[in-house]
Formats: structure tokens, sequence, C-alpha cells
């Protein structure tokens, strides 16, 4: 029997799938504590479909080892469910082969178990900022040999847009916040994602290249 959740607005709701209960049910213990995060859980993807169909997710948590399960079998399964959200692949162990084909299939981000789970936090605003979040050790697997190089501008999304819109205004992150009603620190992970997607580092240079480049997606 399913039953309406109501989500308070800018908290991030979190489905994550892993068939380790130990890992699964600890990480889902601490991620809620943070306020500005809800946390579902399940072992499975056949158990996350249903969810995911009757329920509203920003950000899907999956482990890429299921057991008679894979990652790779998620994305075209959660998509015909009607799930639109992001997915960050949180693993202990995946070849470069199959993050690319990952990546490919339309994954947000890889990070892998033994980070920190402040990292993870981390991970998942950037993620559903609309960023991508990599751990280090995949960090050359978007260049693949003969790709071509991405010939138009970033689009941003609406999100991000309206956060690019007040730190031109000169808003601090913490009027930004207020302005959207979400966190401090969700604000902070929308920036990072604007900074990986237009190239720059600092919120000055981030300013000039809007202004420059991106003026009429804003």
């Amino acid at each position: 029997m399913s039953s309406t959740i109501t989500i308070p607005a800018g908290v991030l709701h979190i489905l994550l799938i892993d068939d380790h209960a130990l890992f699964r049910q600890s990480v889902a213990q601490v991620l809620a504590l943070d306020p500005g995060l809800r946390i579902e859980q399940c072992a499975s993807i056949r158990e996350a479909l249903p969810m995911l169909s009757q329920q509203t997710f920003d950000l899907v948590l999956l482990d890429h080892d299921l057991g008679v399960e894979r990652a790779s079998q998620f994305l075209p399964a959660a998509r015909q469910s009607g799930y639109e959200g992001r997915v960050l692949v949180v693993t202990a162990w995946v070849s470069d082969t199959e993050a690319r084909r990952l990546l490919r299939q339309g994954v947000n981000g890889i990070f892998l178990k033994h980070g920190e789970l402040s990292e993870l936090a981390q991970g998942i605003r950037t993620v559903a900022a609309g960023g991508t979040w990599l751990d280090a050790s995949f960090a050359a697997i978007g260049e693949e040999p003969g790709s071509a190089p991405q010939a138009s501008p970033p689009l941003f999304n609406e999100r991000q847009r309206k956060v690019l819109r007040f730190v031109l205004e000169g808003l601090s992150n913490k009027e930004i916040a207020w302005q959207l009603q979400i966190s401090e620190s969700y604000v902070k992970a929308i920036l990072q994602s604007l900074f990986q997607k237009t190239g720059v580092r600092t919120r000055g240079q981030l300013v000039r290249v809007a202004v420059e480049q991106y003026e009429d997606q804003l």
C-alpha cells in the first residue's frame, strides 16, 4: 500500500539502493542526521522500482554490484518507471570500462566506498545540483581517445541559473540560501557544479565568464 510523503522545500529526497544491510543502514542513519536530506532505502532494483513510481526522488545512491543485479540494469528500468532524477553510483570498485558504460547510460557520478561520509554528502549535493562527481581514480575516463571536443557552451538547469543570477547581483551564499529557501551547503554545491561546467575556480572568475560567455542563458 503506497502512502504520500511530503518532503519540505529545499530537502533532498534520496533513495539508497544497496544489498549489504549493514552498510546501507549505517549510511542511511548517518545521512539522515543532515536536516537537508531525507533518506529512503532498499536492497535491490526490484524493490526500488515501485518506490520510484510511487514517490518523487531527487537522487538515487546506487551500488554497482547488487548480487544478481548490476547498476547498468537500473537506469533503463528506472526511466521506464518514470524516474527523472539523478544517479550517483556508490560502490567498492568498478572497472574503467564499466564506469564509462555507466556514464554513457546517464549516471551522474561514481563515489567509491572508501571515501569519507562527509565527502559523500558533498557528492550528493554536487550531483543533485546538476554537477558530476567522480572519484579521483576515474579523473580521465571521460576523455576517451578520438572523442570530439564539446563545441557548444554548457547549459544550466533552472536552479543553477537562479543561483548564478544572485551571484551576479553580489549576494552571499547565506543570502542566496534564504532567497531560494535551501541550505547554505546546497548553495555551495550548486556553485561547485557551476565552477565545473564553466571551467573556473573562483567566484570572481565565474562572474566574468558568465557575463562574457553565458549571458544569453541567464
